[in-house]
């Protein structure tokens, strides 16, 4: 199978590619290069990969790298609260408008696998999320990325990820994400004051993601036409668990403050029981994840997304 991917340059893209590759799939990527293509430099001398470098929001760039692919796994976006609270424009337009345009030229024809957030969910609910429980996103990542998954559920033939939080290394480091930022904080701070500690989350590590994509592809025919939260029972947890683990093998202040809000206000339990009854699990638990964190601030030089524009 020949597979699209959007943004593969990005902090998911650059793992999902090689486990791609590495598991016999043709990958042709396309990218506008915002950052660079150092991430992609390894999968060069695979010769089942191709580069594009374009923008999803160009139709005549999407249908030039949608040719001879199977399948589609679109990730191209601006991704998360900090983000897209900055760039409000420019999330607009990549997110839902360069959504579009990847499904209208993808059809039904192909496979479309798409990147969705459990941040459609919203803020506080009363129970446990299933991919059946009302959509009432706060942010304006939430609200693009809803938007974006409802035109692609009606106008593809499609699987919808709405995936945990992600967290772990990988060559397009991410700081924006809540387990890296605090590990990186606490280290490089030594302290770490924290709002609405008992906030709940559920997390998935990166590599996870790259391997529920490629499952998808593997199960693509009982799949299709379906949301599926993804990510694991076994890592919802608080905001104070996190810090809690942390501190387990980082010396640094914490501080939970009484006085202060959040201003991403997710707090949830999340059930992926519909996708686990298909046989995907996670690999990947929050405390290795940690671990592979605190040795990755030691080498690795994060950068914020977007800080260059």
């Amino acid at each position: 199978m020949k597979v699209l991917v959007t943004g593969g340059a990005g902090y998911i893209g650059a793992v999902l590619v090689p486990h791609l590759l590495e598991n016999g799939c043709r990958v042709k990527v396309l990218d506008n290069l915002m950052y660079g293509g150092g991430t992609l430099l390894p999968n060069v001398r695979h010769p089942s990969f191709e580069f594009v470098r374009g923008d999803v929001r160009d139709e005549r760039d999407v249908r030039e790298a949608l040719k001879g692919c199977d399948a589609v796994v679109h990730l191209a976006a601006v991704v998360g609260f900090p983000a897209c609270r900055k760039y409000p424009d420019l999330a607009t337009s990549v997110n839902v408008n360069g959504t579009k345009v990847v499904a209208d030229a993808a059809g039904r024809s192909r496979l479309v696998l798409f990147g969705s957030t459990g941040s459609n969910y919203g803020a506080l609910i009363d129970k446990v999320c299933t991919e059946d429980t009302p959509l009432q996103p706060l942010t304006l990542y939430g609200k693009t990325k809803t938007a974006a998954e409802t035109y692609i559920m009606e106008h593809c033939t499609a699987v919808a990820y709405r995936f945990a939080t992600a967290f772990g290394v990988s060559p397009r480091m991410r700081l924006d994400l809540l387990v890296n930022e605090f590990v990186y904080t606490a280290i490089k701070m030594r302290y770490l004051v924290v709002y609405e500690a008992h906030f709940m989350r559920t997390f998935i590590h990166v590599h996870d993601i790259a391997r529920s994509f490629l499952f998808a592809i593997e199960n693509g025919q009982k799949m299709r036409g379906q949301v599926y939260n993804v990510g694991s029972e076994d890592m919802n947890y608080s905001k104070a668990d996190v810090c809690e683990m942390i501190r387990s093998k980082v010396d640094y202040y914490l501080h939970y403050a009484d006085v202060g809000q959040d201003a991403d206000k997710r707090n949830y339990i999340v059930s992926y029981r519909k996708i686990g009854d298909l046989g995907f699990k996670t690999t990947i638990t929050l405390e290795q994840g940690i671990d592979e964190l605190v040795r990755g601030v030691e080498v690795i030089e994060f950068k914020t997304p977007y800080s260059n524009l």
